[in-house]
Formats: C-alpha cells, structure tokens, sequence
C-alpha cells in the first residue's frame, strides 16, 4: 500500500549549477467540459468540423447579441469541484477579461476572476517512490476558450477558425505546491484521470481539450519552508509561465529546460523577468512569447450582461450524491475485493473504461487470474496492434471470461489458453465452441499420460539415471511429454508422475 505523506514534498535539487537550487511549480490546467453546447451559445462543440461551422451569433459577436448561462456547464464544473473534495461556491459572477487578439472576436473573454465557482480543493499524486501526497487546487473557475489562428496554409495571410470560441473551459489553478518535473507530471495525469471518471472532460490532450500553462521558478534551499510559513511569495523566485503544454513528456523537458535557464541568469548576476514563455521540443528551449501581463492589465470588471450565478445547497448535493465511483475509491476497492497488489490496481484503475472491463471479467472468477489476463495479455496484445486501446479491444469481457472459465475448469491449460486468446482475438468466436470443434482440450486422463511418459522413459535410460541424480532435470521429461502430446496434457498431471516414476 501507499505511504501517505502530507508533509513538505521532497524538491527537485537540479545539479550542475553553482549552488543547489530547487524548483517551485504551479499549474493553471485548461479542462475543455465535455457537453454538446458551449458555454453562452447553443453552437456544437463537436471537434473536427469544417472551419467557422461551429459557431452562433453571439461567438461571433455579432452587434445585439447576449450570452445565455449553458446549466451543463455550471454542472459539470460543480460535478468536478466536488470530484477534487472542493468547496462549492453557491453565489459566483462573470468578469470580462480584456485584450485583443485576431481569434477573440468581442475583444475580452468572459471568465471568472474574482468569485470563481469553485474554491479549496485537492488532488492526491501518486509519487514514484511509492508514496502520495495531496497537491492543492487554489480555484476553478469557468471561461471562454477562445478561436484559432491557422498560420501554415498560406505565406501571406493567416486564417482564425472560430469553432473553438465560446467553448467552456475549467481552468483548475494549484498552489506552488509541486517541486519538480515528474511530479508535475504525475499532476497532469491524476488530474485528467479523475476528470474522465466523472465524464467532465475526456482529457484528450492531443485536441487540445486539457492543456496547461505551467508556471516555473527557482529558490534556494529553505526559501519554500518560508514561504510556507509565511505566505509570502517574495521568498520565492520571480516565475515565468510556459504556455498551453499538451504532452506530459513535453511538460517534463520544459520544467527542466527552464529551471536551467533561469540558474543560469542568476548565477550570472542577472534578474528574471516575469514572462510568458513559449517551448519548442525540436530546440529543447523555451522562447519569449510576451511579458507577463497581471490583472490590472487585462482591465477586468463585472460582465454588464450577465447576473450573478446563484446556486440552490440543495441541486450541489444532489449532484454530490450522484457522483461515479472515483479512482482512489476504486482502487481501494479492487485491492481489498479482488486481492490485487497497488501495481496491477494502479494498471487496472488508470483508465475507467480499463477497470469497467476488468470488472466484467473478474465478476465470480478469480480476480487475481482475472488481472494477469487482463494486463499481461490483452493489454500486451492490444500494445503490439498499433497500442490500441481497450475499447478497440477485439475480445470483448465475456470472451476473455469464458476463457478464464476453461482454465478453471481445467478443460484447457495456460499454454492452450494464449492458443485460445489468439484465435479469439484475430477470429472471434466463443471460446468453449472453439476448444470442443478444434480439439483443443487439455488431456487429463493419467493413463494416456503415463503411457506417453512410459516410452520416454524406456527411450533415454541415461537421462533417467541423471535425472534420479539431480532432480532438476526432471523438467526435461515433463518438456518432452507435452511435446508428445501437442501441449495437450495437464501439467500439473504430468509434473506429479513424473515425480512419482523417477523416484522408482
């Protein structure tokens, strides 16, 4: 089981610098919500359509226009406020965030600055030391994402496609509590994860649809305990902020790549200067994108055309009672039911359509058998076809427990049983039809067993005395007897007379 640790996380010590410094991170995650209407419009938000086909009046701010609350949306920010143990702010309002960019249309983005929806939460991160601690969520609130700029199909002109604009966004903000590259990382991940247990995003990074601006600076050692302390961020370094990671391989080389940049500018005797950063994988670097605006900038105040958003204690605990089974609950659950160690739980809970499917195959069979097929073959064999995912799976749950069924029974053994697995796999089929029509069971009778071994034995009277000397190379007779029997006789029935004729 996990350490649960809620003390001070461990830095991330970089070395190769003068002094030892350590890294201070905090995250801004950008969760698209998964709903069919965007945020103050009707427009789909369906992904992949043509260019600017996706997209009402008021997203194009066109003149007369006024947004409307999209009720989903609030839900599904609640739903996942209440997912990362948050507190639920029942009166919250709109602000208009101002500045001008080709892809804005209204010239401001409607966010939420200073009564956001959602308040304190946490999310608990796995370590790869095997201990876990929670990483705590600031705020989420809700925004507008805005369009996008398409540079590449023309050397003279740059096209916006719309379709994105108004689209709900959570932005989930966390304290600076993460001390290095990994364990962002394993942030980015547990928080996607439990986002798609509640079906609030589907944490498709590769669209876009959760991205993060990560925000890096450095301290030297003992800074962050003071800051903890005290609150005050001047003992931290001066942060920049990477913007709009998609890869957790990517956010992984970026924390690096400038953490190093900034050492290397203070131990010149330079200063940082507060940006927003930009990282190109092909340079390994990150480059300036603008410097980093604060709030006064974006000249924030009320949206004028929307009221406050008041929520009734009663429709959050409604939605609080309806709340799926989470990760951790999940895999606690796993281990204690099914008696699972934390690795295959862990392997097994990471995806909800992975643990919905083990579940179905482990329902009145072993679950510990239940899990080395799952894992170690269906998994494996869905990596080897191009890493299909498990619902592109080909052997559906019942399949695979008809499978497990006849191992069971001892109508076939484990080698008969991958024989089996593939031909389901590439042909489909029931499993116990298949056994029966291609004479796959197991031969279990002991003496069409012995009689086979018989021979082999009166064959190789010298293997037989060598045997009798070192009983290791008793595994040579049992080889050959399932040899002898197309892999179809019981091993366990095999081992036991072998045993039994080498001691005569």
């Amino acid at each position: 089981m996990l350490d649960l640790t809620y003390e001070l996380p461990k830095p991330k010590v970089i070395a190769g610098a003068k002094h030892d410094w350590e890294l201070v991170i905090g995250m801004e995650v950008h969760a698209q919500v998964s709903s069919n209407a965007k945020l103050f419009s009707g427009a789909s938000t369906k992904f992949g359509a043509e260019p600017n086909s996706n997209v009402a009046f008021v997203d194009a701010a066109m003149p007369g226009m006024l947004p409307v609350i999209n009720d989903y949306c609030v839900e599904q920010t609640v739903r996942t406020g209440l997912g990362l143990k948050a507190e639920i702010n029942l009166w919250s309002a709109f602000d208009r965030k101002n500045y001008f960019y080709p892809d804005l249309p209204q010239g401001y983005q409607i966010s939420q600055l200073y009564h956001p929806i959602v308040g304190e939460g946490e999310v608990l991160v796995e370590l790869g030391d095997g201990t876990a601690r929670n990483v705590r969520v600031e705020r989420i609130h809700m925004e507008q994402d805005a369009g996008k700029s398409v540079h590449d199909m023309d050397p003279n002109m740059s096209f916006v496609d719309l379709n994105r604009t108004g689209v709900c966004l959570m932005e989930i903000v966390s304290r600076p509590d993460i001390r290095g590259p990994e364990e962002a990382a394993a942030y980015i991940a547990k928080l996607r994860q439990i986002l798609q247990y509640l079906g609030t995003c589907d944490g498709n990074m590769q669209n876009g649809n959760l991205r993060a601006d990560v925000n890096v600076s450095i301290c030297l050692p003992g800074q962050y305990e003071k800051f903890q302390e005290t609150g005050d961020f001047s003992h931290l370094g001066t942060r920049c902020e990477i913007k709009n990671m998609n890869s957790m391989r990517f956010i992984q080389q970026a924390i690096d790549v400038e953490a190093r940049r900034q050492i290397q500018i203070v131990e010149a005797g330079g200063e940082i200067e507060q940006e927003t950063r930009l990282y190109d994988p092909d340079k390994g670097e990150t480059r300036s994108m603008r410097s980093k605006e604060e709030a006064h900038d974006y000249r924030y105040f009320p949206d004028p055309d929307l009221l406050p958003l008041e929520i009734e204690q009663a429709w959050v605990d409604d939605i609080a009672a309806n709340l799926p089974e989470l990760p951790d609950a999940k895999k606690a659950r796993f281990i204690a039911d099914f008696g699972l160690t934390d690795y295959d739980a862990s392997v097994l809970t990471a995806e909800v359509e992975a643990a919905e499917y083990f579940e179905a195959v482990a329902k009145a069979r072993s679950g510990k058998l239940a899990a080395n097929w799952v894992i170690n073959e269906l998994f494996g064999r869905l990596n080897k076809d191009e890493d299909k995912s498990i619902t592109d799976s080909p052997v559906s749950p019942e399949q695979l427990g008809g499978i497990i069924d006849l191992i069971a029974s001892d109508a076939i053994s484990g080698k008969i049983a991958k024989d089996l697995f593939e031909i389901v796999y590439t042909e489909g089929g029931d499993p116990a039809q298949i056994v029966e029509e291609r004479g796959m069971k197991q031969v279990t009778d002991t003496g069409a067993i012995e009689a086979a071994l018989d021979e082999i034995i009166a064959a190789n009277p010298a293997q037989v005395e060598k045997a009798k000397e070192n009983p290791k190379l008793a595994g040579w007779f049992v080889g050959q007897v399932m040899k002898a029997t197309g892999g179809k006789a019981n091993p366990k029935a095999v081992n036991q007379l072998v045993a039994q004729k080498l001691k005569s």
